[in-house]
């Protein structure tokens, strides 16, 4: 989900549906038309909705999602990104054009990533998962393969002459960083500039990264977790040379977070400068209180909060008036806003 500038929500629906939703909540509108065609078998489908920084004026959402491959390849997809314009009436999408496309497409549908993120100079950050193949993750570490990468593009789809790999023979000029395992948060620190992940690790090892240019964070070389089932040991360990570190990680059981969020609201003063993190398995939220400057921070502190809704986290955004809103999945998936008693809808 994510806001408008008149503080509606626009929410997907993994079967393809993109609807917008009013800013008290009462209601959601009829599904938006012209809409791509999305293959949602396994973990697939409309993933992540972001409005463009200019959108009162060029009205531009940028979406993410799995389209399937044709043919004898029509059990593959390839993670897609396109960019289109709301209408007046906001009804349908218009000029829809792919941006970004996953090559070659994979026959996993697990692992996706997904996840979309905007800076105010106009960079696209788009994360993209290993895809589960145990067969296959050491295209993490691959600089040929957009799998376990975070992947940075102009929001016009063109590659930034300063991307690091960009003269790397053989590298795809669209890569930001590598070694991810399944990132399905991601945020552009409003200080900084700089791209925060949250990513799935597989048994454990959920961790929370500051993604720098060029830099490589680890997987599967390096790890906190380990195979499911058995447990056994993957790669290394849990560090290696020239393998960056994650700001914070779980062990076991796994949280499984989705996005996460930086609170700067006036209306939680005592959590403002927190990381906030869906949790999926973890069925909560997950504040992070950070110390030191924004460049160099440190964790002080980690809380589950809203446990006691007992659901599946699978976005977390702050609202323009400072509260938390939470996007539940499943059959009965809703909204949650939460706010201060005494603040008004």
């Amino acid at each position: 989900m994510e806001f408008l500038p008149d503080g509606r929500l626009l929410v997907t629906e993994r079967a393809g549906r993109l609807r917008l939703v009013s800013a008290q909540g009462h209601e959601a509108s009829a599904v938006v038309a012209g809409m791509p065609r999305v293959d949602h078998r396994d973990h697939g489908g409309l993933l992540d909705v972001t409005v463009d920084p200019g959108f009162e004026t060029n009205r531009l959402i940028y979406l993410s999602y799995t389209k399937a491959g044709r043919g004898a390849r029509a059990d593959h997809n390839s993670l897609t990104v396109a960019r289109a314009r709301l209408s007046e009436d906001e009804t349908r999408l218009e000029n829809l054009k792919v941006i970004f496309r996953q090559t070659p497409a994979v026959k996993s549908g697990e692992n996706l990533g997904g996840r979309l993120a905007l800076s105010a100079d106009g960079y696209l950050f788009i994360t993209v998962g290993d895809r589960l193949a145990a067969t296959d993750r050491m295209r993490a570490q691959a600089l040929a393969y957009y799998q376990g990468k975070t992947v940075r593009i102009r929001s016009d789809g063109s590659v930034p002459r300063d991307n690091p790999f960009i003269e790397r023979a053989g590298a795809r000029p669209e890569i930001w960083s590598l070694g991810h395992r399944n990132p399905q948060g991601a945020l552009v620190h409003p200080r900084t500039g700089e791209l925060w992940v949250s990513e799935h690790g597989p048994y454990g090892g959920d961790e929370i990264n500051i993604v720098r240019k060029g830099l490589n964070y680890g997987w599967p070389v390096v790890t906190y977790g380990c195979e499911y089932v058995t447990c056994a040991r993957i790669g290394k360990g849990t560090s290696a040379a020239g393998m960056a570190a994650p700001l914070t990680h779980w062990g076991r059981p796994a949280i499984a977070p989705s996005n996460l969020i930086l609170y700067t609201g006036d209306q939680f003063p005592e959590w403002k400068g927190s990381v906030f993190v869906g949790a999926l398995g973890g069925r909560a939220v997950w504040r992070i209180e950070l110390s030191g400057d924004d460049e160099t921070p440190r964790v002080l502190r980690r809380e589950p909060l809203f446990a006691d809704l007992n659901e599946r986290i699978r976005d977390i955004r702050q609202g323009p008036d400072g509260s938390l809103y939470l996007l539940t999945d499943g059959e009965h998936a809703r909204v949650v806003r939460v706010s201060r008693r005494e603040s008004p809808l």
